[in-house]
């Protein structure tokens, strides 16, 4: 049961979409949130996979949350990156 409570603690933060962030600083915050999100459900991920009551539901669920996390972190990365005019 105890890892259960560690594995609904990271969908605390809700993803905003790209267009709701618009200041720099803003986007760095919310990437280092998503960065930590992400760290958490390699944690809940692993702990769920060495646990005797293996739920993959639950395992599978939670690979892809880190996927759209991993997609959503990239996207604002690169907002970070200044346009170059050619």
């Amino acid at each position: 049961m105890g890892s259960r409570s560690a594995t609904l603690r990271v969908f605390s933060p809700a993803i905003r979409t790209d267009m709701q962030v618009q200041d720099q600083a803003e986007i760095a915050h919310l990437l280092a949130e998503l960065r930590v999100e992400h760290r958490d459900l390699d944690v809940a991920i692993e702990h769920l996979a060495v646990s005797l009551s293996r739920d993959e539901l639950q395992i599978t669920r939670l690979k892809k949350r880190k996927l759209l996390l991993k997609d959503h972190i990239a996207r604002l990365e690169s907002r970070l990156i200044p346009d170059l005019d050619a």
